[in-house]
């Protein structure tokens, strides 16, 4: 009896350090340099799609999403935790706020494709992680 209480015991402990150790994540929208890379991702794809002369590097970006999902991943955040943050309409909202933002720091608007080339063939030629993503055609 003594040994089933102390395994109750322990188990009982590593559950609740467990949890403990859970609860002390920041929360997806305070991880900084995952959220910079989401930014890095959000601003190349808007220059891609509004630039006729730059394109995206598909895979590259592929395999950045990834390497962010499993940093993610290895600070305790779960699938469903990382889908739903990316999914989720208000974080979109605010990530878009941050990537018009980055672009009027540079001088260019979302709502202006010349504007948008001008700063992506300018990241490209910086080889800046937006760079990286893009390709001028």
């Amino acid at each position: 009896m003594r040994m089933m209480t102390t395994l109750v015991l322990s188990a009982t402990l590593a559950s609740a350090a467990i949890a403990g150790s859970a609860s002390t994540k920041p929360g997806l929208p305070r991880e900084a340099d995952i959220n910079n890379g989401l930014l890095a991702v959000a601003a190349a794809d808007k220059i891609r799609r509004e630039c006729d002369s730059i394109s995206g590097r598909f895979w590259r970006a592929r395999s950045y999403l990834n390497g962010l999902k499993d940093l993610a991943s290895e600070r305790g955040y779960t699938d469903d935790e990382i889908d739903a943050y990316i999914n989720d309409d208000a974080e979109q909202d605010k990530m878009r706020a941050k990537r018009n933002a980055y672009f009027k720091s540079k001088g260019a608007s979302n709502l202006d494709p010349d504007s948008l080339c001008v700063l992506g063939r300018e990241e490209i030629r910086k080889n800046s992680q937006i760079g990286s993503l893009l390709r001028a055609k």
